[in-house]
């Protein structure tokens, strides 16, 4: 969840150290450091809060050197201090850390008996403790990394320089991504996440699970989880400043959300065939009439397209589906049947509990599939068919584009099944296509609602407490639209089925509390509209989000009304969706609070 940028060089490094950090400030994070080596010294300079505050000390400490590591932290042992921020060091050795150290506190006992003091909270710090420790009882750097690293339990990517050796940076991974990048000057990279080399390095190779790199200028040996030497592949990367620049946009979010349409388009181009008549789905490692049972598991809003997912393939493909939240999945131990597949989602393809969730399905001899927006992560490399997305790099860390194009997989996927087991028909997937091809138009059409949501987020920024309401998939909307209003508003906000708004949530409702109700005219209209009666009757402030054949049908009050461009059953959650991120984006607005990095949240999710 944290950020890393190193940087081996025979030029000063520091202000290219933090430009790095600056490209990994869409993680999340509450504290930011650097350490240089400089006159068989270790150098480091660290502040609390944003980089602008790492900046304003740098310019007065002017540390600098030819080698040096940086780090974005957010906060899990210890509070967001300067003491707690990263990199940790001795005045023999200084790492950053991604990740949890679960035994550091035995660690930590263990060093403070043999005299070693520490001076932060965090778990991060017995890491630089240890290779001190075994430093002096070791004939390498090497052999105290590897003495180190088997003492640690837990998830970790760790940067790593000595003050004796300024040739050399190292880099290792456990659980959490890190990429190495190569210069073109002899000079070598380190970070967490591609990004932050963007502009840096012409090539990236991806450490593997319990990999070790060792670092000079113009050369890079890996060993392996086994202490083997290992050769990875390596790519050429080819992403430059643009693809984090939000211009001309207010904020990240904003330019996602109008990026929909595009990448919702080139999504679909590689599910659907050029004539967008049928499917052009990857060859799968099981036989769709096998499925007994498809399970999908994943995190937050990823959760969220798996719940419409749900609906669409029980509904198309008679299939029955689970759906699994990923930290709870492996804990449950769920018995999981012969012939049954498991389907993970995650946007960065990184996220630790998914991650842990794919190794449970693995041990029960599950198929796994995953739909990934990040093509070298290393859930994409885990499960036996990845299925990708086309979002390009998400720097919000409200998710938008990657939800519409998780969105378009799913609906590519559950068309396929049905197809397959004989359930839809060539002619009714014809028309299936063209719908989901006639997307990106209808998308466009709803995004001219945003100066409605804007006038509309003015009163909803001052409510305490927001029920969405919704039923089939549009249930599912209702609780992506209501977790997108908390995370970036900070306002309190609740989803449910309309059908549940009796049994419990209408406690809430009175006149202070806006009631979202996304309802497209489908067979369940009906019933929504006799359960938004019941809030309005309880004087709740009603925002009714449907086409115009709803809007005409339902005749109870309303605070506003967001008509949106006809759509079909089966599309409708693609188009619901628009208005419901507009309406979170223009709250978080009007509160003044901070949109693309709001408070305590980051973007990948590498920890349990």
């Amino acid at each position: 969840m944290c950020g890393i940028v190193g940087i081996l060089s025979h030029e000063p490094v520091a202000q290219r150290l933090v430009d790095g950090l600056k490209r990994l400030e869409y993680r999340g994070y509450d504290s930011a450091g650097i350490a240089v080596i400089n006159d068989n010294k270790i150098r480091r300079c660290r502040s609390q809060g944003k980089i602008v505050n790492l900046d304003a000390r740098l310019a007065q400490e002017k540390i600098d050197g030819v080698i040096g590591i940086a780090h974005t932290r957010w906060a899990t042992h210890g509070m967001p201090t300067e003491e707690n921020a990263h990199p940790h060091m001795t005045e023999e050795v200084a790492i950053v850390h991604n990740g949890i150290i679960e035994n550091y506190k035995v660690l930590r006992d263990d060093l403070i008996e043999k005299g070693f003091s520490f001076y932060s909270q965090t778990d991060s710090e017995v890491i630089a403790q240890l290779l001190t420790f075994f430093e002096k009882e070791s004939t390498s750097h090497l052999e105290a990394i590897f003495k180190t690293l088997d003492k640690l339990e837990g998830a970790y990517a760790l940067g790593i320089m000595f003050k004796a050796d300024p040739t050399r940076l190292y880099g290792m991974r456990k659980g959490s991504p890190l990429a190495i990048g190569h210069g073109e000057k002899g000079e070598m990279f380190l970070g967490s996440d591609a990004l932050a080399l963007a502009g840096l390095a012409e090539n990236l190779t991806y450490l593997e699970d319990g990999d070790l790199a060792v670092l000079t200028r113009d050369n890079i040996e890996i060993f392996d989880k086994d202490h083997k030497k290992a050769i990875r592949p390596s790519q050429r990367y080819t992403a430059g400043f643009e693809a984090i620049s939000k211009a001309p946009y207010d904020h990240f979010m904003l330019k996602e959300i109008y990026e929909q349409p595009d990448v919702v388009r080139q999504t679909l181009n590689t599910y659907l065939s050029a004539d967008k008549k049928s499917l052009s789905f990857p060859k799968l490692t099981f036989d769709p009439d096998s499925i007994s049972k498809l399970t999908i598991v994943a995190c937050g809003t990823s959760y969220y397209a798996g719940l419409v997912a749900k609906y669409w393939i029980e509904q198309i493909a008679r299939i029955s589906v689970d759906v699994d939240i990923a930290s709870e999945f492996r804990y449950r131990q769920p018995p999981m049947p012969k012939e049954g597949v498991a389907l993970f989602i995650s946007q960065s393809g990184e996220t630790a509990d998914t991650m842990a969730a794919h190794e449970y399905a693995v041990s029960e001899r599950q198929q796994t599939l995953g739909i990934i927006n990040v093509p070298n992560s290393s859930l994409a490399r885990a499960v036996h068919t990845p299925l990708m997305t086309y979002a390009g790099p998400e720097i919000g860390v409200a998710s938008t584009k990657a939800f519409s194009t998780q969105l378009c997989v799913l609906a590519a996927f559950a068309l396929h099944l049905a197809h397959e087991r004989g359930l839809v028909s060539s002619e009714k997937l014809e028309q299936h296509c063209h719908d989901l091809a006639s997307l990106p138009n209808a998308l466009e059409q709803v995004l001219g609602l945003a100066a409605s949501c804007k006038d509309i987020a003015e009163d909803l920024s001052k409510a305490q407490d927001i029920l969405y309401i919704g039923r089939g998939t549009s249930y599912a909307i209702a609780l992506e639209g209501a977790l997108k209003l908390k995370e970036i508003s900070y306002i309190h906000a609740e989803g449910c089925a309309a059908g549940e708004l009796k049994h419990g949530p209408i406690a809430l409702v009175d006149e202070n509390v806006p009631v979202i109700v996304v309802a497209p005219s489908d067979a369940l209209f009906e019933k929504l509209a006799s359960n938004v009666q019941e809030a309005a009757a309880r004087k709740g402030q009603v925002v009714f989000i449907s086409d115009k054949k709803g809007q005409q049908a339902y005749h109870g009050d309303a605070l506003a009304r967001l008509t949106v461009p006809d759509t079909t059953v089966f599309t409708a959650p693609f188009i619901y969706t628009v208005p419901v991120q507009l309406l979170a984006y223009y709250t978080a607005v009007h509160k003044g609070t901070d949109v693309d990095q709001p408070r305590n949240l980051a973007k990948s999710v590498t920890v349990e």
